[in-house]
């Protein structure tokens, strides 16, 4: 009886062995149109004992560098897709960079970078300025809210003048008035609150007064 552990150690062993000596076989063939066709071949078989793949971006790619590493690179038949080395695929992949925003600005949030590089691109005037309002005024929510502490209008000029490099500057300015975004809308809030509010006083006032209508007309109804 022979063990798996005494067979050819496998390449890529989700595939099988059966896949494997198909790959062999292969390349004992005489021809390279021989070869060619049965590549291909085996490429739908791959496919189909792996369905899972064809969910993937360029599966079809993925299965042809699959056959020549189960080849050991050493396959001679022509592919649509050019063949990767041993080296391209032991390259290590590139360190991926850090989000630029640690330590004291991660809470800041990933949005507050953009609308940063936004305000940089405006030019001088209203708009940008409402912009950098409305950016130092969010940046200061979420310092509130994360820290659980309220935070002084310097460090936020501090932490926008840091975060945009230099590019966009108040710390000249005393205080940080209220955006007229946020102020228009806590007053529109607050406006549709107290309407409510009144409305429901005047309900409750209607109500009351039919109450005591039907108590005069019971008792009056009982006196005769």
């Amino acid at each position: 009886m022979e063990y798996n552990t005494q067979k050819t150690q496998l390449h890529m062993p989700e595939y099988g062995r059966i896949i494997q000596q198909l790959v062999e076989r292969c390349k004992e063939l005489p021809t390279k149109e021989e070869r060619s066709e049965m590549a291909m071949a085996i490429i739908d078989f791959m496919g189909q004992r792996n369905p899972q793949l064809r969910d993937e971006e360029n599966y079809k790619h993925k299965l042809w560098d699959h056959l020549f590493i189960l080849a050991e690179y050493d396959l001679d038949v022509d592919s649509p897709y050019p063949f990767p080395t041993r080296e391209q695929l032991a390259e290590k992949p590139k360190r991926m960079e850090y989000p630029k925003l640690q330590g004291d600005f991660k809470f800041y949030g990933k949005s507050i970078l953009q609308l940063i590089e936004k305000a940089i691109e405006l030019e001088p005037g209203d708009e940008k300025e409402a912009l950098i309002e409305v950016i130092a005024n969010n940046m200061k929510k979420s310092y509130n809210v994360y820290n659980k502490e309220h935070v002084t209008d310097d460090v936020i000029f501090r932490h926008l003048k840091e975060l945009s490099e230099n590019r966009l500057d108040l710390t000249g300015i005393e205080s940080l008035e209220k955006s007229k975004i946020y102020y228009t809308s806590n007053n529109n809030n607050s406006r549709n609150n107290n309407n409510s509010g009144r409305s429901s006083n005047s309900n409750n006032n209607n109500n009351k007064n039919q109450t005591n209508k039907r108590r005069h007309n019971n008792n009056h109804k009982n006196r005769k």
